[in-house]
């Protein structure tokens, strides 16, 4: 009996992706380990491994193929002495081996490489998110094929009950499934009524595609279609500007310590094995962990059930790529030198502009930072990166004019700070302390060296 090989679920929350690239053509023998398809999913291109051996009887999906489905069946491999002829009455349950094998869906960990086995029992992801306050992790969708909303036909009939509209609420349950906790929180936190318009994602209420198409000249534009990225980020600032009581508080931090001591670690690091060269951007990292530290109450993430208080200092920080960003995960951000934040974000950056990080290099994380300053950027608040709490949005390094105790005016060089809080998790006190903190540390960064 043909064996199938079904689209693998390569992150917790991951419901479909694009087949990017077969590496195999039917005919092909194939055997456990063999690279056969490449997956596209909105942040990363993954290998996928043949866990069964056998020949590629049809390839079911075309490379290329986009919103594939997981545990649809892409291609079916045909077992010792089977003919094409097999394939002519076969039709597996979606998502289901008719051998009673392993699927491809549970070799997800070996997609890519042994570093990537942790994101089996990882929880939904972070993913990325910081840049300009856009949160992008890999979200869970709120609809099935063919438009129908994921719901439990408990929720179905509370909503009902209640005039709740279910395409306005995200569903927390498997698979994104609407379940019965969303429409009891929408009951008291109030939501769109049933029969209300729900505009798509990014659009004003009441404006579709077409009415937005209207306003301009037919042949004035050309339309880019949206990538799992692009897509995953609109849903994901939408849900955390919708569900999240953000407020924000800023602060100036003088660099003119730090930027010395910079200048001095690396002309160590220029004779250092192997050789490194710290950046603002990494004692900012540095900083932020051991300020969550020094304030553990703010190292926390909202949950229905409570405040999930975090042991671990873990900073992610928005990396710019094309069509979007990641949020790479420098993990104990208090704990590490210097110069090993130093060396990893490199590493980070590099392969995320490349699409090559892991799922848990990019998934979790207790706070992020979104740094701009390079560009020129003065000021800016970000939009905070669910399930964080907090998100600090930092500015350029500015040479200004300082009013010192004693009343005399010199120039230092400023850097704006904004830590933009979910008020569920940080109240305003706490959010001061937390930039507080930080801002000690930056303009004192010997406290950092201990």
């Amino acid at each position: 009996m043909p064996i199938p090989v079904l689209m693998p679920a390569l992150s917790p929350t991951m419901e479909e992706g694009t087949l990017a690239k077969w590496h195999v053509k039917e005919g092909d023998t194939v055997e456990p380990g063999d690279v056969i398809a490449e997956i596209e999913t909105d942040k990363a291109t993954m290998e996928v491994e043949a866990v069964d051996e056998g020949r590629v009887g049809k390839l079911l999906v075309a490379e290329g193929a986009t919103a594939v489905p997981v545990n649809r069946p892409i291609a079916l491999l045909l077992e010792e002495g089977e003919g094409p002829e097999v394939l002519d009455d076969f039709s597996p349950g979606a998502g289901e081996r008719q051998d009673g094998g392993a699927s491809m869906q549970e070799s997800a960990a070996k997609t890519a490489g042994p570093e990537d086995q942790p994101t089996r029992a990882k929880p939904a992801p972070t993913g990325a998110g910081g840049g300009a306050g856009v949160g992008a992790g890999t979200g869970a969708g709120d609809g099935e094929a063919g438009g129908r909303i994921k719901a439990s036909p408990l929720a179905r009939r509370l909503a009902k009950e209640r005039g709740i509209a279910l395409a306005a609420l995200t569903g927390t349950g498997p698979h994104g499934r609407i379940v019965k906790r969303d429409v009891e929180k929408a009951a008291r936190t109030g939501i769109a009524p049933a029969g209300a318009e729900t505009p798509a994602a990014g659009l004003p209420a009441g404006m579709s595609d077409d009415i937005i198409r209207a306003l301009f000249e037919e042949g004035s534009y050309d339309i880019v279609p949206h990538d799992n990225m692009r897509k995953t980020i609109a849903r994901r600032l939408v849900e955390a500007k919708l569900t999240i009581p953000h407020f924000y508080l800023s602060i100036d931090c003088r660099l003119d310590a730090l930027l010395e001591a910079r200048k001095r670690l690396n002309e160590a690091g220029a004779e250092a094995d192997p050789p490194y060269r710290i950046s603002v951007n990494d004692f900012i990292i540095k900083a932020m962990g051991l300020a969550l530290k020094q304030v553990p109450e703010a190292n926390a993430t909202w949950t229905e059930a409570g405040r999930l208080m975090h042991h671990r200092a873990d900073v992610g920080v928005a990396v710019a790529v094309e069509g979007g960003l990641f949020t790479p995960v420098v993990r104990d951000a208090d704990k590490k030198t210097l110069s090993d934040i130093s060396i990893e974000m490199k590493n980070l950056a590099a392969r995320a502009r490349k699409r090559r990080l892991a799922p848990h290099e990019y998934q979790g994380g207790t706070t992020s930072i979104s740094n701009l300053g390079m560009f020129g950027i003065k000021s800016f608040s970000a939009v905070i990166n669910p399930p964080h709490a907090t998100i600090l949005a930092v500015g350029q390094g500015e040479r200004r004019p300082v009013v010192g105790e004693d009343g005399h005016v010199s120039v230092a060089t400023v850097m704006s700070c904004t830590l933009s809080c979910d008020h569920r998790v940080v109240d305003g006190a706490l959010g001061a302390r937390l930039l507080g903190a930080f801002r000690r540390l930056i303009e004192d960064p010997v406290r950092m060296l201990a």
